[in-house]
């Protein structure tokens, strides 16, 4: 168990610190609204890994093996979404008018911006393709749900850690000049990752429907 542990943790922390929607959003708000509203999206990502650990210990693969088709929509959804999200970024920096990666300015509560971080990461089709990998990995490595479901506090302790990382990081002074002087290619890096993602999912649900 431990070694399946150790195992799977190094491709969640490899994960988590790519980008995707997760640190999307954390540096929005630490860009904008400054450390304690970062912390708090990060506490609500780390909250809703705990709730993907429960779905994925009552049976995700299994609901995915039973009804194929709605992985596949969602592989699709996914996609899109990522490829809009790096299309936006790729053209402001063509346009060299306006960043993609905004900074958060208006008004965001503490119960605001946990519930940002909670629903930012539910909606996450990362998120949900990487717990399906999880539970078939740990499932198929002999672990029962319990056992599954205690990886959830391993993965939410691994997301604050980084993606506290991102949230301290830009909410300082000198990231958030750094980010004015170098976000061409901030965004040019972030706009490249999110097409790659999408269009490595589109191809999967493609694959999915070919005959």
């Amino acid at each position: 168990m431990l070694q399946s542990f150790l195992l799977v943790l190094l491709g969640v922390a490899a994960a988590q610190a790519s980008p995707g929607p997760n640190m999307f959003a954390v540096i929005e708000t630490a860009l904008g609204r400054g450390r304690r509203s970062a912390l708090l999206v990060v506490a609500g990502i780390a909250s809703g890994t705990l709730v993907w650990a429960a779905i994925a210990s009552l049976g995700l693969g299994a609901v995915f093996t039973a009804v194929p088709a709605l992985l596949t929509a969602l592989k699709f959804i996914g996609g899109a979404y990522l490829c809009y999200l790096g299309f936006r970024g790729l053209r402001a920096v063509l346009r060299g008018t306006e960043a993609a990666l905004r900074a958060e300015t208006r008004p965001l509560s503490d119960p605001a911006a946990w519930r940002r971080g909670f629903f930012v990461v539910m909606t996450n089709p990362k998120a949900l393709l990487m717990w399906l990998a999880l539970a078939t990995f740990l499932f198929g490595a002999g672990l029962n749900a319990a056992q599954v479901l205690a990886f959830g506090p391993v993965v939410a302790i691994s997301a604050t850690l980084i993606y506290g990382f991102y949230g301290v990081m830009f909410s300082t002074g000198l990231a958030s000049r750094g980010y004015a002087r170098f976000w061409r290619w901030i965004e040019a890096a972030f706009g490249t990752a999110f097409g790659a993602l999408g269009l490595t999912l589109l191809i999967s649900g493609l694959r999915d429907i070919r005959p």
